[in-house]
């Protein structure tokens, strides 16, 4: 136990705390910039050594590029153009072979995170992607399983992380609502620093959940800027959750002929729709359209964020389901 020495000396850990680290069961969603600060941390701590049955499942999709390496520095220049997760896992196997840590070079989407989650039995669920859209589904499937679910999300000098579901409220029931506008870090860039910081509080929060220890991070939100020089802090114990205008976030897999989809991206953006029967309405002209039938409308688009606005608008005068779907770029 010398690796782990310093931690256990901790009263509030111990041998006990140790096992209980080496015993849980976590999933990652996410293996870049906020990933590269998280996974070290509970890896280091002995989370999910084989020799206890624990398991830290990594999803990430994305390959490493050079535009990378400034912020998410588990790579280096010789891992471009190789799977993250696959990169990830290797760097955490040099630095603690004792836990295990499955990657999956997959996209993940409402489809697979509740298989995983609702089937995978976690503990602890970390979303590390940054993806309004991806965020929410997770909370929906932590919040209905009684996961708890920790989230960070950071964008040029500030960030964010919180401890969701699980017994607490759900993101939803912190954040009801989107701005009409959201940049990405490739459009307002983003700090390695910043993100380092929002990955090593989240990996704290992690901890702190599966040891047990008190006051709770599920329930707590913390925002960092480093702009500003500025961190603040509040629980949301009491935050209601968000009543049935909530749009369903769904899966192109769960799309089905019955579904009326509507398609809000333009022919130059894409030229081929979410789906074969999608009926293309830009935003703008959405407030025109009338529904026909009595089935549920999906809307698309790239991130989210377009058909979020749009389901929220039809919600008003449409009484049955409204869904929506992130096809990604």
């Amino acid at each position: 136990m010398s690796r782990y020495a310093r931690q256990i000396c901790l009263p509030e850990i111990g041998a006990a705390g140790q096992e209980r680290l080496a015993a849980a069961r976590v999933l990652i969603v996410g293996a870049g910039g906020l990933a590269a600060s998280l996974l070290p941390a509970l890896v280091g701590a002995g989370v999910g050594a084989t020799t206890a049955g624990g398991r830290i499942e990594l999803v990430d999709h994305d390959r490493v590029e050079l535009g990378n390496l400034h912020r998410q520095t588990l790579f280096s220049t010789a891992d471009i153009d190789q799977p993250k997760a696959v990169c990830a896992a290797r760097a955490m196997a040099a630095l603690n072979a004792e836990c295990h840590l499955m990657p999956q070079v997959a996209r993940m989407d409402p489809v697979l995170a509740r298989a995983m989650i609702v089937g995978g039995a976690f503990d602890l669920v970390l979303d590390a992607a940054d993806s309004f859209a991806l965020t929410y589904s997770l909370s929906d499937i932590c919040a209905a399983t009684g996961t708890p679910l920790i989230s960070a999300s950071v964008l040029a000098r500030a960030g964010m992380v919180g401890g969701f579901c699980g017994g607490a409220p759900s993101y939803r029931a912190v954040f009801l609502d989107l701005p009409p506008r959201m940049q990405t870090c490739a459009e307002a860039g983003v700090m390695g620093p910043a993100v380092m910081m929002m990955g090593a509080l989240q990996a704290q929060m992690a901890l702190s959940v599966l040891l047990g220890h008190q006051p709770s991070p599920l329930g707590q939100m913390m925002s960092v800027d480093l702009a500003a020089w500025r961190v603040s802090s509040f629980r949301f114990d009491a935050a209601e959750e968000e009543g049935s205008q909530r749009p369903q976030i769904v899966g192109l897999t769960e799309i089905t002929p019955e579904d009326t989809v509507i398609e809000l991206r333009g022919m130059i953006e894409a030229p081929m729709p979410a789906v074969a029967q999608a009926l293309r309405i830009l935003p703008d002209a959405l407030d025109g359209f009338t529904p026909q039938g009595a089935g549920r409308i999906v809307l698309a688009c790239a991130s989210g964020l377009r058909a979020w606005h749009g389901a929220r608008r039809l919600a008003q005068r449409w009484p049955n389901p409204v869904a929506i779907v992130a096809v990604g770029g």
